[in-house]
Order: C-alpha cells, then sequence, then structure tokens
C-alpha cells in the first residue's frame, strides 16, 4: 500500500510582502523571484517532470546572462560552466547529486539555488550533524496521537525527504559527512528503490516523478563519517572547486558582499574594491603556501581561508566602517578579521601570520598602512 502525505506549513508564505522585506536572509525563491519568473515566461525548452524552468534556464539562473528582452540573470556561481551542467543534468536523471570541496567553495549556496530554481522551493532541507537522527531522513512521530490512538497516519510527522518524494521535488542534505553513518544509510533504499517503507503501518512511499535530492559534503571532514561504499554509489557526485584566479575570486566577494551588505543597510563594498582585493590576496598566498609573485615560499595555517571566509573578514570590515568609520572600507577595518581568520590555533598559526606580516607584508610596496593595521590589532 502506498501512502501519501499531505502538505503542512507553519504559516503561509507571503512573497513580496512588507514582511518578506524585513527578513534578514531571504530564501532564494524569494529574494530572485522576479529572475526566476523571466527565465520561466522565456524558456521554451522542454522541461522535466515537475520543474518549474528547463535544464538550460537553470544554468542560465546559477551563472547569470542576459536573455533575449534584455532581462539580466545576476550569477549565483562563478565558477567553471561544465560544473554547473553536470549538476544540472544529474538532477535531470535518477541520480542524487553529492556536491564537495573544501569549507567555503558554495556547496550550500549552490544546492539552495539549484533546489529553488528546479522546484521554486529551498526550505526542504536536513541539516546534518553529529545528533541528527534517522527521524529527520526518514520520518517521526507526533508522541500524543501515538500515545492516545497507537500509529497512524496522522500520527505520522513526515521528514522533508519524505514530503519532497510524495510532492516529486527536489530535498537538500547539508553536511552529509557529519551524520553519523547509521543514519546516513536510511538514504540507501530511497535513493536505489526510490521508495521509502513505513512498516508501522504496512505502507511505503514512493518518490512520484520530480523528487531528487541533493547532498554537500566537506573534504576537511573526511574521516569523520565516512560515506558507505553503497551510499556514494548512489551519488553523482561534483567536485566544486576554489576560484582559479584571483580576479575571480575578489568578484565572488564583491557580488556576496553587496547581497549581504544591502539587507544590512552597510556601504557598497564596490567603495572597498582595493581593500577587498588585499584580503584575497593575503587569503590566496597563505593558502596556496608562496606569493603572487612565486619568489617566496609560506607556511600555511591551519584553517581553510576559503572565499567564504573572506566574505565574513569584508562584511565585518564594512560594518566597521559603516558605524565607527567614515563609512569607506580601509585596512584597519579588515585587519583584525583577518588575523581572527588566520590564526585560529594560536601557537602555530601566530608564528606563521608574524612571518608572514614580517617577510612579505612589510616589504610590499603600498601596504604600509596594512602592516601598521595588523600591528595595532594585535598580531
Amino acid at each position: 500500500m502506498t501512502f501519501s502525505v499531505e502538505q503542512t506549513s507553519v504559516g503561509p508564505r507571503r512573497h513580496g510582502s512588507a514582511a518578506e522585506a524585513e527578513v534578514l536572509r531571504a530564501h532564494a525563491e524569494d529574494a530572485f523571484a522576479a529572475e526566476l519568473a523571466a527565465l520561466a515566461a522565456r524558456d521554451d525548452r522542454p522541461r522535466p517532470a515537475r520543474w518549474r524552468l528547463s535544464p538550460w534556464a537553470v544554468a542560465t539562473y546559477l551563472l547569470g546572462g542576459t536573455l533575449a528582452d534584455g532581462t539580466v540573470i545576476t550569477p549565483k556561481y562563478v565558477g567553471p560552466r561544465r560544473i554547473v551542467e553536470v549538476a544540472v543534468t544529474t538532477l535531470a536523471t535518477d541520480r542524487a547529486l553529492l556536491l564537495l570541496g573544501v569549507p567555503g567553495t558554495a556547496k550550500t549556496w549552490v544546492s539552495e539555488h539549484l533546489a529553488a530554481a528546479v522546484s521554486g522551493d529551498s526550505t526542504l532541507l536536513v541539516q546534518g550533524t553529529a545528533g541528527t537522527p534517522e527521524e529527520a531522513i526518514r520520518y517521526g512521530w507526533n508522541y500524543a496521537r501515538l500515545l492516545a490512538h497507537g500509529p497512524s497516519r496522522d500520527a505520522l510527522v513526515p521528514s522533508p525527504v519524505m514530503r519532497a518524494m510524495a510532492d516529486g521535488t527536489t530535498v537538500r542534505v547539508e553536511e552529509l559527512t557529519r551524520i553519523p553513518a547509521d543514519v546516513q544509510d536510511t538514504l540507501i533504499t530511497i535513493l536505489s528503490e526510490k521508495t521509502l517503507p513505513i512498516p508501522e503501518l504496512g505502507q511505503e512511499v514512493q518518490a512520484v516523478r520530480g523528487f531528487n535530492l541533493i547532498a554537500t559534503a566537506n573534504d576537511r571532514d573526511r574521516g569523520v563519517n565516512d560515506l558507505s561504499s553503497a551510499l556514494r554509489r548512489r551519488f553523482n557526485t561534483v567536485v566544486l572547486p576554489l576560484p582559479e584566479t584571483p580576479e575571480a575570486e575578489v568578484d565572488i566577494v564583491s557580488r556576496r558582499v553587496d547581497q549581504i551588505g544591502r539587507s544590512l543597510d552597510l556601504p557598497a563594498a564596490t567603495d572597498g574594491i582595493d581593500e577587498i582585493r588585499r584580503v584575497v590576496t593575503v587569503f590566496r598566498e597563505l593558502r596556496d603556501g608562496v606569493t603572487t609573485d612565486g619568489r617566496t615560499k609560506l607556511k600555511s595555517p591551519s584553517g581553510t581561508l576559503s572565499t567564504a571566509e573572506a566574505i565574513s573578514v569584508v562584511t565585518n570590515g564594512l560594518a566597521l566602517a559603516a558605524h565607527f568609520g567614515d563609512g569607506v572600507l580601509r585596512a584597519g577595518d579588515v585587519a583584525a578579521g583577518i588575523q581572527g581568520a588566520v590564526v585560529r590555533d594560536p601557537a602555530a598559526d601566530r608564528v606563521v601570520w608574524q612571518e608572514y606580516l614580517e617577510t612579505v607584508v612589510r616589504e610590499r610596496d603600498g601596504w604600509t598602512d596594512f602592516y601598521r593595521a595588523c600591528r595595532e590589532a594585535g598580531a
């Protein structure tokens, strides 16, 4: 016997309402509703079952472009086009998608926008942690009803995965390798048989066309809860790389900081592009273990110094400039944030940071203000 899941919600989604304007971080399908609507209106290519857009339009939404009527679609992901095309194509098949990469390579960001473009809803989400229970992936119970009436349809609480299976939509599982191995493996039957048994009711949920799953995993978490070979075979894996060039990384940081800054009423990031470029340079050199000119080898700190951390440093710097400065991003606004990102292990990383300041920053033309700001910040 199959089992249908009724749609449940904590409240109505109020697109375009005054209340939505006050949301600190809107869901992708709300923040970019105009772009998604423009793409849908002009998308005449074949769409897989229950997809809001064609695969071509989904890729255009992520990578950006200009439509025939002049509508500009802003890039959500700056990187190799083929990576996005493979990810989108995977979702159009019966294979689940695993986005793999080091911290800060936009895995969560990409998964959210993929779900928004494909299904119009990025909120079906399982957040992986060491304490994620099996119920988060399968289903749970309303214990008051369970005790009063026993196992029944009304007592069952569907998980986001179960709801996506029943509705033919996309569900996201974040930080899959953080989830205990025995809980991870509850996905095997779901991904291979496209069914979720409910033995207590003698029923099952069968996935309808349009259902698929996007998982993210962190390269640095290998060995925490490695995926079993059986589960890994159920995924097509797409590795998201770090930005190839400094220019690409500066572009990513600037765009994302602008988006965050608008919601926080911060100054435009473009006014501090020189400092953004400096943050990116420091992160890339310490991450790569060599200066940009290739002349000086460097020790790398224990942290990842990812693009996401650069975005955080610049956003915090803009807040400092707005509230305690003249609104222009300067070296003193980012110095403490950079030091905090680099020096994660006070014993080892502080030596790396001080050596970098003395051998590279101090001698670099035009970086005197940054050197002084870092020293004043306690380096």
